[in-house]
């Protein structure tokens, strides 16, 4: 791990979250989804740090755990006192199941059973969902793999994010399907946005508001989208930034950053 990175990080983290307001939560850090967890903790990952980073807005602390385990962290989700984190070591995707204060509960690798890294959602019972490579999503408990819904494949790969005690898939140029915990559908929408869009993380904040971040290549820009959680309906977004990271407002309104200025201090 680059110790470097991590006291620039840590450095860097302290001085932006500490003079921001309150009211300021950060939903996506260089294009990938910050996870709120109650209203004390943030956890995120960056490049070059091999670890889940953990800001304590209680103390206003930073640390990094999961160190000594993971390789090239992405997508976390919290769920009962336990932190899920994907992983990928030689081209394998892993899904990894840490406690708060670092201890390896889990550590699976999930290349059997899918071929696409950081995409996973975990259920409150503690079901890991992946999709497979056989045109299903499927739910991993212990070494159980059980079909949890059908789903229609995309030209591009489909996102999956743990929202509202169930799970969103996203397919790309398909639709976008809430599934409950039991794999029913509680809303579809189609893909309203254009070829163009490359959308690559679904984030949550803490007042459970669903964000989906795109990236525009013609135009070297990224735009985050909120939906609303009873029927998946666009319901704001922001402008378009050079900037892959976002926080947002109590009042659901965006602000757009550098990554610089949360990890490294510039403008």
């Amino acid at each position: 791990m680059n110790r470097l990175v991590v006291c620039v990080l840590t450095a860097s983290l302290l001085w932006a979250c500490g003079s921001r307001p309150k009211s300021l939560g950060l939903i996506y850090l260089n294009g990938r989804a910050v996870e709120a967890v109650g209203d004390s903790l943030l956890l995120m990952t960056t490049e070059g740090v091999g670890g889940i980073i953990v800001y304590d807005l209680r103390t206003n602390t930073v640390d990094t755990i999961g160190r000594d385990v993971l390789n090239a962290p992405f997508h976390i989700q919290a769920f009962n006192g336990r932190w899920y984190v994907s992983d990928v070591v030689d081209g394998r995707p892993h899904v990894a199941v840490l406690t708060p204060d670092g201890k390896v509960e889990a550590y699976r690798d999930v290349s059997t059973i899918t071929s696409t890294p950081h995409q996973f959602a975990v259920l409150p019972d503690d079901r890991i969902i992946l999709e497979s490579r056989d045109g299903r999503l499927v739910a991993l408990q212990g070494d159980s793999v059980a079909t949890f819904a059908l789903v229609e494949a995309g030209a591009r790969p489909s996102l999956l994010a743990g929202v509202a005690g169930g799970v969103l898939h996203a397919v790309p140029l398909v639709h976008m399907t809430l599934y409950n915990q039991f794999g029913h559908i509680r809303w579809r929408i189609p893909w309203y946005w254009a070829e163009t869009a490359y959308f690559t993380d679904i984030a949550t904040d803490r007042q459970g508001r669903i964000h989906i971040i795109a990236g525009v290549p013609a135009d070297e820009t990224f735009i985050v989208y909120t939906l609303g959680r009873n029927d998946g309906e666009v319901i704001q977004w922001s402008g378009p930034g050079p900037y892959a990271t976002f926080t947002i407002q109590r009042n659901g309104s965006f602000r757009r950053d550098s990554a610089a200025n949360w990890i490294g201090g510039g403008s």
